[in-house]
């Protein structure tokens, strides 16, 4: 059955309404200024602020917003001796359980994998590691963080002889 041939207007209609803009011109959720999404600049603002935070601390930011094909790491640094793989959540508000909830399994799973390519990368196996989450909460005009060292820990890796002295 062809659902298209049954309701013609209505496709078309909903194909205008998925493209069309809202009245201003910019995308749902775009800053005027320069049309990049309010989410994306609030989060790289978390990030900033994350890396000032680390910085004070007296971190040594090693990568920022490293890649390898889909795995991200926003933040690597060293604190002493250990590689810290830093997760930085910023929300606008905390309406959703604010950004501490937004860090589920799925998520620790692919950045324990993101993790082991950094070191694959960097050769830098032998280095003991840890996970820190900073949470970034807009209140106003003030951005509040939180910091959790070692926030969680990685399954073993089955499939890498690399890791076994790793605590993940």
């Amino acid at each position: 059955m062809n659902l298209r041939r049954l309701l013609p207007g209505l496709f078309d209609k909903m194909a205008r309404k998925k493209h069309s803009a809202p009245e201003d011109g910019q995308p749902k959720g775009a800053d005027k200024k320069n049309g990049t999404a309010t989410h994306l600049l609030l989060g790289k603002e978390g990030e900033e602020a994350a890396a000032a935070l680390l910085s004070r601390k007296g971190y040594a930011i090693l990568d920022r917003n490293w890649r390898q094909a889909r795995l991200e790491l926003d933040i690597v640094c060293r604190d002493g001796d250990t590689i810290v793989f830093v997760e930085v959540k910023t929300r606008g508000s905390d309406s959703h359980g604010g950004p501490v909830h937004a860090l589920g399994i799925a998520k620790q799973r692919t950045l324990c994998r993101a993790a082991r390519a950094w070191l694959a990368a960097h050769k830098a196996w032998e280095q003991p590691c840890r996970f820190d989450v900073i949470c970034a909460l807009r209140n106003g005009s003030t951005l509040h963080l939180e910091h959790f060292c070692h926030a969680f820990d990685c399954p073993p890796a089955l499939d890498s002889s690399h890791t076994s002295w790793q605590p993940w």
